[in-house]
């Protein structure tokens, strides 16, 4: 091809992708437009959770009205849970388009760093603006990395607090004031009740204690900020004088026999509706006790061991974020900032068809119907802003008033909105992994002595690497403070 004719064909291409753009030019325009001029988009949005029977009799509701509000459709696909993220993984390496994701945690900053979701920071502002001034500021600041926004959260309890919960019934048999607990320590007494008084009852169900870091990936990975003290230096939590201190707790508590034998390698979840614990560690939200009692079929109570934190992983526990591939993201946002501003769309995705899944009662409560249980029951917490969503008959009236307080007492964490990039220092981090899948779960469940096991996994953290990756660490994390 010579040169004047790859000039002309350049510039007949760029003279069509111009008229193309302006015979387009309304298509991202909200409920202002002429809806009835142009076809419809299909938002392709992929869920997570069991796939529900009433999906698409649920969506042809949901796209009457986001037809009519921005001319979209939508179309929901679940993935069951343990199917989700290794199929969302293919998809994004595929390249296949989508819309909107349900995305999280690590999948959520990886997918991000990898260029899978698209930087929302401009179509926040353009497309999602009611939006932006509805979620928690500490949300929309939380989970940006590098400065961007990929994804939306949920808007609902901002901060954790991890908690003690007690089953009711022998609190109140052995007359056991809980008001008390503030540490693991604290426990004792109480766990030696249970156990010299009900053979039926592990004292504790499984868990690792509480230990006051900020932890960088995963919480069984030695590299932490301590969230008293120095707050800005990265450390080895297993070098800590608290985690020796909190392990050693552990092991007299396995030693009396208040946790189970095989706690280091048993896979029992301690289901709730099944009453053989006396105490175990939650995640922690206004009225969740209330959720608790009712799965469990009996009574719970909780005492706070801190007060709420905002971690990285609290702002970034469910996200919708708009696909790379999208065809049209405007529409994608605009039918983001739809659903979490407006109350009939929310709970209509969310509890399903009035009259159908659900029906009213009194003060505009309302009560799952059969339909709701057996053929639309959707993970509430993926989907969107909480606080617009109608309360059920036994929520308190002021639920949703209670979770602002909860979210307003949330103190950040060191690292929130920090976000550590594992490539320059990945084989490190593979073998400090391997030492720690050894290593942790006998040491967080008291299983072995402290002291004889903790500088065996110390030494050994070393030889893996421990030292390169706690530099890198603190320099992504100075480097990061200087820029926020």
């Amino acid at each position: 091809m010579n040169k004047k004719l790859a000039i002309i064909l350049v510039l007949l291409l760029s003279l069509s992708t111009f008229l193309a753009a302006c015979s387009g030019g309304n298509s991202d325009k909200t409920s202002g437009s002429k809806a009835g001029e142009e076809k419809p988009y299909e938002i392709t949005w992929y869920t997570i959770g069991t796939p529900q029977k009433d999906v698409d009799k649920v969506m042809e509701e949901v796209s009457k009205y986001t037809k009519e509000k921005i001319n979209a459709t939508v179309k929901m696909r679940q993935i069951d849970w343990g199917d989700y993220d290794q199929k969302m993984q293919v998809m994004i390496a595929s390249g296949e388009s989508f819309d909107i994701a349900y995305t999280a945690g690590g999948n959520y900053v990886l997918n991000a760093q990898k260029g899978a979701f698209k930087d929302l920071n401009e179509l926040l502002d353009t497309h999602g603006k009611e939006l932006k001034a509805t979620i928690d500021p500490a949300y929309l600041e939380g989970a940006k990395i590098d400065g961007k926004l990929y994804g939306i959260p949920s808007n609902k309890e901002v901060g954790q607090q991890s908690v003690y919960v007690f089953n009711k019934d022998i609190v109140d048999k052995y007359n056991m004031d809980i008001s008390s607990i503030n540490s693991l320590e604290d426990l004792k007494p109480l766990l030696q009740t249970v156990k010299e008084n009900e053979p039926d009852f592990t004292p504790i169900a499984t868990f690792k204690p509480y230990l006051p870091f900020d932890y960088v990936l995963e919480d069984e990975l030695p590299f932490a900020f301590p969230l008293e003290g120095d707050r800005g230096k990265v450390v080895n939590i297993f070098e800590s004088d608290i985690m020796m201190e909190t392990l050693k707790t552990m092991h007299e508590f396995y030693k009396a026999g208040y946790v189970k034998a095989d706690a280091a390698t048993s896979t029992d979840p301690w289901p709730l509706e099944v009453q053989n614990w006396f105490v175990r560690k939650e995640m922690y939200q206004p009225y969740a006790e209330l959720i608790w009692s009712r799965s469990a079929g009996y009574n719970v109570a909780v005492q706070p061991m801190h007060d709420p934190i905002t971690f990285n992983n609290s702002v970034t526990g469910a996200i919708q974020a708009i696909s790379a591939t999208s065809k049209h993201p405007e529409k994608a946002m605009a039918f983001l900032n739809l659903l979490n501003t407006d109350p009939y769309l929310r709970n209509l995705i969310d509890r399903g068809i009035e009259g159908v899944h659900y029906e009213e009662v009194d003060n505009g409560k309302i009560k799952d119907l059969p339909a709701r249980v057996e053929s639309y029951n959707m993970p509430s917490y993926s989907l969107g802003n909480h606080f617009i969503l109608k309360l059920y008959e036994n929520d308190p009236e002021d639920k949703w008033d209670a979770f602002k307080k909860f979210n307003d007492a949330s103190v950040q964490a060191p690292t929130l909105g920090f976000y550590f990039d594992t490539n320059p220092v990945r084989t490190e981090i593979a073998a400090i992994a391997n030492v720690a899948n050894e290593y942790a779960p006998p040491l967080l469940t008291g299983s072995v002595d402290p002291e004889e096991y903790l500088p065996k996994a110390n030494k050994k953290f070393k030889e893996a690497g421990l030292d390169k990756v706690l530099a890198e660490i603190q320099k992504q994390y100075d480097e990061w403070k200087k820029n926020n």
